[in-house]
């Protein structure tokens, strides 16, 4: 089965180098992406048009709308893959002790530092994800450093630990949340007279221009997408470091 496994990497990795012939020259004016005047709309436009000196997240969140809507509804179909196909449900090791449990040997050290860089890593999520449009970051970079910090919580105090502050439960719903605020921001723009996910029409709500309402609807969409990634990143770690029993894990 290695073997088989080796064989076929070297298959498909031969086969993606030898694609790289056909890739323009870095930084080639005449590519096709270079080329293309949607992209020199974007790069010349975005900043006029959204207020958002972050290209990337103006292309993702606004432009991109559906395409990244959609990316985030895949993250959550992948979490809940994972509970469909590893979630020892009906069993007796499935539940979790709501007190204590295998907390490991409690080491003093790693739980004061835990304790100590947990929150600190919260908070520098939350700045990330709230300064994705005018800096690099977004809802991916810091729901995944949220998602982090729970499982950091996880491997240093034990899987107990996170799961009271994040249960199963929760992470689901919060999940669940995310891609509704995502979509439901793109609906609130139908019922005011707009194109699904076309921020201008939330203009009479938002304050500011209309520039400004496409900047704070990207800062929305991206909380939104922040819910789903933090509580999937958790979902997809309990589940495959514990083979679905939420308990005995790494």
């Amino acid at each position: 089965m290695k073997l088989f496994g080796l064989i076929a990497v070297i298959i498909v990795g031969a086969l993606l180098l030898s694609a790289t012939g056909d890739f323009p020259d870095f930084g080639d004016p005449q590519s096709p992406a270079s080329a293309s005047p949607l992209s020199t709309h974007y790069i010349e436009g975005s900043v006029y048009e959204t207020k958002v000196p972050n290209l990337v997240t103006a292309v993702l969140a606004d432009y991109r709308g559906f395409d990244t809507m959609f990316e985030t509804v895949v993250i959550f179909v992948a979490g809940i893959g994972i509970i469909a196909v590893l979630r020892a449900f009906g069993t007796p090791a499935a539940e979790l002790p709501e007190g204590g449990g295998e907390e490991g040997d409690d080491d003093l050290i790693i739980r004061t530092t835990c304790n100590l860089v947990f929150p600190v890593i919260q908070v520098f999520a939350l700045y990330v994800v709230a300064h994705g449009h005018h800096s690099p970051g977004g809802g991916f970079q810091g729901g995944v450093m949220l998602g982090a910090s729970y499982i950091l919580l996880a491997l240093s105090c034990g899987l107990p630990a996170a799961k009271r502050r994040l249960g199963e439960r929760q992470t689901i719903v919060l999940a669940a949340i995310g891609v509704i605020v995502f979509a439901g921001w793109g609906v609130a723009c139908v019922l005011f007279g707009g194109n699904f996910l076309d921020y201008a029409a939330l203009d009479p709500i938002i304050p500011g221009d209309v520039q400004m309402a496409r900047s704070h609807s990207m800062l929305g969409v991206e909380i939104g997408v922040a819910f789903t990634v933090t509580a999937i990143m958790f979902v997809i770690y309990a589940n495959l470091s514990t083979r679905g029993r939420l308990r005995d894990g790494l």
